[in-house]
């Protein structure tokens, strides 16, 4: 156990911040940590903004479902799966030629650029003793925070990030046993499923303490009730016509 494997598995997600200011150099240092994360083929296929402005953010807020700590936190960061760079390329060097960046490869190779990259600048930031909390409700309105933000064809932000100084110390949630996400040689169900029994129980025991009783929804019963609720089915056509998973 070093001070980084100690950093990573101290994380909590962060959702009352300080008035304290989040300086340029913090958020520069910060993205640029983020750059450095792998990226396939060094395509580098994302972009992320930062918002500051208090009305932008009462906006985002409002279209992600009212989650006030978007405008509580001094940096709002919409991190954007963006081959709109790539495409430019292309039209640049190759007008010729048939473009491919609209193909699912690529879309999938975007969103997990900008996920890599995201994580990084997330464990950056919790380094300088900022939190963090993804805020994947901006995919809720999706097609308002492209026209606020001014994405063009071929960028889609995929989630927005809090970023502070805490104001809570929140408790730690427990994760899945290590073995029902570490397979050997070859993927084992059965383990699988055994070990979601074990989580099953251990999330009771948190929710319980945690809520005082008012909660004890095992993890696969919420899980079932989640993938069982039709959510953001508008995504699909605003991909589409954004220029991504045509082929």
């Amino acid at each position: 156990m070093n001070d980084t494997i100690r950093l990573l598995m101290n994380h909590r997600s962060i959702r009352s911040y300080k008035p304290d200011a989040v300086t340029d150099e913090q958020l520069e240092a910060i993205v640029a940590a983020g750059q450095m994360a792998s990226s396939s083929s060094n395509v580098q296929a994302y972009s992320v903004i930062a918002v500051k402005d208090p009305e932008r953010k009462a906006s985002l807020a409002r279209m992600a479902g009212s989650q006030r700590y978007i405008e509580e936190c001094p940096v709002f960061l919409v991190w954007c799966a963006d081959l709109y760079r790539l495409e430019h390329a292309v039209q640049k060097h190759a007008p010729e030629k048939e473009s491919y960046v609209d193909a699912v490869e690529n879309f999938i190779v975007a969103t997990a650029d900008v996920t890599l990259a995201a994580q990084n600048a997330a464990i950056a930031a919790e380094s300088m003793g900022l939190g963090v909390v993804y805020i994947g409700g901006i995919r809720t309105d999706i097609e308002g925070v492209s026209e606020l933000l001014g994405l063009p064809e071929y960028v889609y932000p995929i989630y927005g990030m809090c970023l502070g100084y805490p104001n809570q110390e929140p408790g730690l949630r427990p994760r899945l046993p290590l073995k029902a996400v570490l397979h050997r040689e070859a993927y084992d169900a059965d383990a699988t499923l055994q070990a979601v029994e074990e989580y099953d129980d251990t999330m009771v025991q948190y929710l319980t303490e945690r809520t005082g009783g008012i909660k004890t929804t095992p993890w696969s019963e919420q899980m079932a009730q989640k993938f069982t609720t039709p959510s953001r089915m508008q995504l699909k056509e605003f991909l589409e016509k954004k220029g991504f998973n045509k082929r």
